[in-house]
């Protein structure tokens, strides 16, 4: 035997609580915890909880807890009561509002409980115990391994402890378990149907109250946002095969380049060529650097100043917004690549983008099959 609490526990409510970590949430809730209960002093229909009553109100209680390898001989309290109990885990005692604990020691597994009190009446009659004043009620909390069986009143003494028994036998069963799966899959669909709810009403706001079709629903990146300038295109665009969507990117590589006078750089005309007959870059698309060195050095290259996309200035190389579409309509992955080069589009372009997205679905009704 080893005893793990003695001594002066305070109480408040005349209430304090075992839980074993890994059990169930414990709110605090009487009822719960003595549903189907034969006794009303050791409540213990919660999995991992013990709920401890006592006749004092509020103040300081004997109060001793022990461990035993078999059961224990009967110590001889006024009110007695045995119920089942599981430690999942470390299993203290508690408090109140969680002020104090002590650890039982108990290793995880079945045990049976004793509650035994003594002068639950007097500790009743007393109300609140302070500082100083004699105590009058004391408890005894055993526990020994033992298969779960239902809670007993072994011994009835005080009015305390019978006001408690009423209480717990009046109180409806517990849930079946039939009923705790039923309310477990209607918290699931109620949880299922707001999480549906909420992702609707995101998207109903991402899209500015109009769903668009399940197509451009699945898109990411550049090509979703694009889609909320010109859904119309990109829903198009996206159902096309991948060949006529890499045929469109270069288109655009094209357009956005003739937008920004790239076209007619010589070089820069070499790359656009190459792109439009499925061939590797040349020199020195072939280096990233080295492409943006030579555009930003080269005399030939005109200089266009134009609003930023913001905006907020007029002060953005149209040139260098239009380059990158040529790299963009390069790429492997058709979504990437019409993607991006879409993107350079609409900064090339600016505030006519609204033609351009216009030239781009002509373009794309015109275009029967790949090129």
């Amino acid at each position: 035997m080893r005893t793990v609490v003695h001594g002066d526990v305070h109480v408040h409510y005349g209430q304090i609580y075992v839980h074993s970590e890994g059990g169930e949430d414990f709110d605090g809730d009487l009822s719960a915890c003595f549903a189907g209960q034969r006794n009303g002093l050791c409540g213990a229909a919660v999995a991992g909880t013990l709920f401890l009553l006592t006749g004092l109100h509020t103040g300081d209680v004997g109060f001793t807890a022990e461990v035993h390898e078999t059961e224990p001989p009967d110590a001889g309290g006024e009110d007695v009561v045995e119920a089942p109990f599981r430690a999942e885990g470390p299993a203290r005692l508690v408090t109140w509002g969680g002020e104090d604990w002590w650890d039982l020691e108990l290793a995880p597994g079945d045990y049976r409980v004793r509650y035994s009190a003594t002068a639950m009446d007097a500790g009743r009659e007393q109300d609140t115990r302070l500082d100083g004043e004699p105590g009058r009620d004391r408890y005894l909390l055993q526990f020994w391994p033992a298969p779960p069986a239902p809670d007993a009143v072994v011994r009835q003494h005080s009015a305390a402890a019978a006001y408690w028994h009423d209480f717990a036998r009046k109180l409806p069963p517990p849930p079946t378990a039939e009923e705790l799966a039923e309310a477990w899959e209607a918290r699931q669909r109620a949880e299922e149907e707001a999480r549906a709810k909420a992702k609707h009403e995101e998207l109903l706001r991402e899209w500015d109250g109009e769903l668009p079709g399940e197509e451009i629903l699945r898109l990411r990146g550049t090509l979703r946002q694009l889609a909320k300038q010109d859904r119309a295109l990109i829903g198009a665009a996206v159902a096309a095969p991948a060949e006529l969507q890499r045929a469109l990117a270069r288109w655009v590589a094209r357009r956005t380049c003739e937008r920004a006078g790239l076209d007619a750089v010589g070089w820069i005309a070499e790359g656009l060529r190459a792109l439009e007959e499925g061939r590797p870059l040349p020199p020195p698309f072939d280096d990233w650097q080295a492409a943006w060195d030579r555009l930003l050095s080269d005399p030939g290259v005109p200089h266009t100043l134009v609003r930023t996309p913001d905006g907020r200035h007029d002060n953005a190389l149209q040139q260098a917004m239009a380059f990158p579409a040529i790299f963009a309509a390069a790429k492997a992955d058709p979504h990437e690549a019409l993607g991006q080069a879409l993107s350079a589009a609409t900064v090339t372009f600016g505030d006519d983008r609204a033609a351009f997205f216009a030239e781009a679905r002509a373009e794309l009704t015109s275009r029967t099959g790949p090129p």
